[in-house]
Formats: structure tokens, C-alpha cells, sequence
């Protein structure tokens, strides 16, 4: 079967078409189109929707074509968000073993399951980082200086063949989650965990350059705030900034690792986040954005096309920002502002 990627921006509101299956993108769960970044969307992932609705896949797929499966069919046109991550890759995987077995099977579920753990930033703080899936594709992907089109092919054929390999792993039996075992011996996986090793020190740096914050950020659950330490980081260096800052308990004075989390890259692209063990979340900070967002386009007479997206579907529950696809025009130190203003206000839910 021949299969053809086609890679649009984040957030694309796209409806099915014939042979052509649509994953991680989309803005909706139907037959032929499999999103989780929408209101009405289930709590989960991407690749975790594949196994629970595998009739959105096959469904769609036979009745374009009037048969029980996809082999002997002579195309498929796969399209995912630009960029693509470790959910959209392992569900372009899971569609076309899906395609394969016409069924689900245990092995898939396991990287179902680690996918939607990994997507909502649900990994242990335990594991050793430098050993789980999630981690060694992130340092393939690293470093990369390529023009984006180019890049976006590569991600694919290197995630399809790390999760091919994740697979077989799966099917004799192996734990996924963190196993160095899993990955001794090959040049190419040795070689993202020792980057995984000296990421943590272009860590440090980012730490050392980053300006601490303590905020009192509302509660997901009921009423209240709770306070948590924050680190804000400009064009970091690390590329697992994320998951050594919420476990960095040594530097945090909480002692709890830093919740909350804002880096922006090249001035332009801010993402926003926090740690979803704290119970906390950001509803009401994407509002204020767009609002102050709005007003500094308007009184230079720039458009308004894309708006702060503001992670408000079941599965993110208000706990990742993103800026405008377009960037943005308010500069670091109005972002700052105003996340220290929802720190203090009595209504962040407004």
C-alpha cells in the first residue's frame, strides 16, 4: 500500500475524506477523523481513542472502499499536525496495525496506554528518565537543523521504526515503560541516553538563567488555590526541561518540583503548563491572554486570526497554554505580568 503523510498546522478544524485517515489534528472524534483537542472530545489521547474506537479507523476506511480490509488497497493519505510528537506518531502506528490485524491487540494497548500517559504529562517521577521511550525519542529528534518539511518526514520514518520496535518489545513480553534493557546494545538508542544524560545539565544552565516564581494557582477540583514554585525559561536549551523541572525537588523551595512551567521560543511561541499531580490548572489565564492579545492587535492594526489556545478539552483540562499560531505580539515581560495577575486574582476561573 502506498501511504502519503500530509503535516498542517495545530488546531486545523478538518472533516473525512475518502482514504484518508486524520489523527492528532482536526478538532473532532469521528469516523476518519481521531482528535482529543476539542470540548467535546473524551479524556483521552489520540493513539489512546484509536483502541478504545477502533471502528473510527476501520469503519470509515471500508466503507470508501466496500471492503472488510485495507489490503491489496493502493493508497492512504495519513495527515497529522506539524511537528509531529510521540501521540501523533504512535497513532499513525497503531491506525496501520489496525489496518494490518483488523483488530486491537494487547501489545497495541500497552503503547496506547504509555502514549496517553506520556501526552498528558503523567509520567512517574520515579522512572529513570533516561530509559523510557518517551525521553530516547525526544533526544532522536533533538538537534535537528533541517528545513521543517524535511524534518517532518524524518519524524515519521524515525517514529514509525521506534515504535515498531517498541512493538515487537510489547509482544515478548517486555515492560515499556522504563527498561534499559530494551535498549542496550542498539548504537543508535545508547546514544539518546547518554544525550538524555547530558541533557540534564543544559538543564541546570536553564535553571540557573530562569527566573523563579511562586504562585498560588487555582484548584482543578472545588474551590481554593494551592501555592507551587514556578520557573519561567527563555529559549531553553534543554529538550527535557519539562520533566527535570517538575522533578527537580532540590531546587524547588517548595521542595515539590516546579509545578508551573512557561517557555517561549525565539520570543515568538509561549507554552504554558503544570504538573496535573498538583490538582491545579490554568482556567481563566488563556482568557486574559487573548483579551490583552486582542487589544495590543488592535491598537497596531494587526489581525487576530489565531487565538492563545487555552487546552480546554476533557484530557488537557485547562492545564497547557499555546500561543497563537501566527506568534505572538505581547512581549515576555506582559506575559509574565499577567500570569503573576491570575497568581493574585479572586476569580481565575472568570
Amino acid at each position: 500500500m502506498d501511504i502519503s503523510y500530509e503535516f498542517v498546522n495545530y488546531g486545523e478544524d478538518l472533516s473525512p475524506q475518502p482514504d484518508t485517515i486524520v489523527l492528532d489534528v482536526g478538532m473532532k472524534t469521528v469516523p476518519g477523523v481521531i482528535d482529543h483537542h476539542h470540548p467535546e472530545a473524551e479524556p483521552e489521547c489520540t493513539a489512546s481513542l484509536i483502541v478504545k474506537y477502533p471502528l473510527l479507523v476501520l469503519n470509515h476506511l471500508r466503507s470508501d472502499r466496500g471492503k472488510e480490509t485495507l489490503q491489496g488497497s493502493s493508497s492512504l493519505r495519513v495527515v497529522t499536525h506539524r511537528l509531529p510528537d510521540f501521540d501523533a506518531l504512535s497513532s499513525i502506528f497503531l491506525a496501520l496495525k489496525l489496518l494490518e490485524l483488523g483488530k486491537v491487540d494487547a501489545s497495541m494497548e500497552k503503547i496506547a496506554g504509555y502514549a496517553k500517559m506520556v501526552d498528558s504529562a503523567s509520567l512517574p517521577r520515579d522512572i529513570d528518565l533516561t530509559a523510557t521511550p518517551y525521553s530516547i525519542l525526544r533526544a532522536l529528534f533533538s538537534g535537528a537543523k533541517k528545513e521543517e518539511a524535511e524534518i517532518n518526514k524524518e519524524r515519521v520514518a524515525e517514529g514509525l521504526k521506534f515504535m515498531r520496535f517498541l512493538y515487537a518489545k510489547a509482544e515478548e513480553g517486555y515492560d515499556i515503560l522504563e527498561n534499559r534493557r530494551l535498549f542496550a546494545g542498539i548504537d543508535r538508542y545508547e546514544k539518546a541516553m547518554r544525550k538524555i544524560e547530558d541533557d540534564y545539565f543544559h538543564y541546570l544552565d536553564d535553571f540557573r538563567k530562569g527566573q523563579k516564581v511562586s504562585l498560588d494557582l487555582p484548584l482543578a477540583a472545588g474551590q481554593g488555590r494551592k501555592k507551587v514554585d514556578g520557573l519561567i525559561v527563555r529559549n531553553p536549551s534543554s529538550f527535557l526541561l519539562k520533566e527535570w523541572a517538575r522533578r527537580d525537588v532540590g531546587h524547588a523551595p517548595l521542595a515539590g518540583g516546579f509545578s508551573f512551567l512557561m517557555t517561549n521560543f525565539g520570543n515568538r511561541r509561549y507554552i504554558l503548563g503544570v504538573d496535573p499531580a498538583q490538582g491545579i490548572y490554568l482556567k481563566g489565564l488563556g482568557g486574559l491572554l487573548n483579551h490583552r492579545e486582542e487589544e495590543k492587535r488592535a491598537g497596531v492594526g494587526t489581525a487576530f486570526p489565531f487565538r492563545w489556545y487555552e487546552g480546554n478539552c476533557p484530557f488537557f483540562n485547562y492545564r497547557i497554554i499555546d500561543s497563537p499560531q501566527d506568534g505572538t505580539l505581547l512581549s515576555h515581560e506582559e506575559i509574565v505580568e499577567i500570569v503573576l495577575d491570575f497568581s493574585k486574582s479572586s476569580n481565575p476561573r472568570a
